[in-house]
């Protein structure tokens, strides 16, 4: 009985810790991370750490997608990351935090 209790425990809170967890768009949407010119997210403001780690691995994750289309365009891996900054800002949807001119902005 003891065991069946500690995996239904084990269960809920890693249930919980995935719900809990920081996803892109919520991020996004309490204004934690934003797109910037570069391609890439950074945190908007302090050091929320879940946001930061977010931010890292995303960033990596696009990296390597903009190092492929590099690749196979024969371009330079920053025209590419260029690109990809504008066209982000561009669809960042009212209310979202963008980095211009070095100056975070709410659209």
């Amino acid at each position: 009985m003891k065991k069946f209790v500690a995996v239904i425990f084990i269960t809920v809170f890693v249930a919980l810790s995935s719900a809990l967890a920081l996803d892109l768009q919520s991020a996004k949407s309490q204004g934690l991370v934003g797109e910037t010119p570069s391609g890439y997210l950074a945190p908007v403001e302090g050091g929320n750490a879940e946001a930061v780690k977010l931010v890292q691995s995303i960033n990596a994750q696009r990296k390597a997608h903009y190092q492929g289309i590099a690749n196979r365009n024969k371009t330079s891996l920053q025209s590419v990351e260029l690109l990809a900054g504008k066209k982000a800002i561009e669809k960042s949807p009212a209310g979202h935090f963008v980095q211009i001119n070095g100056q975070w902005k709410k659209k």
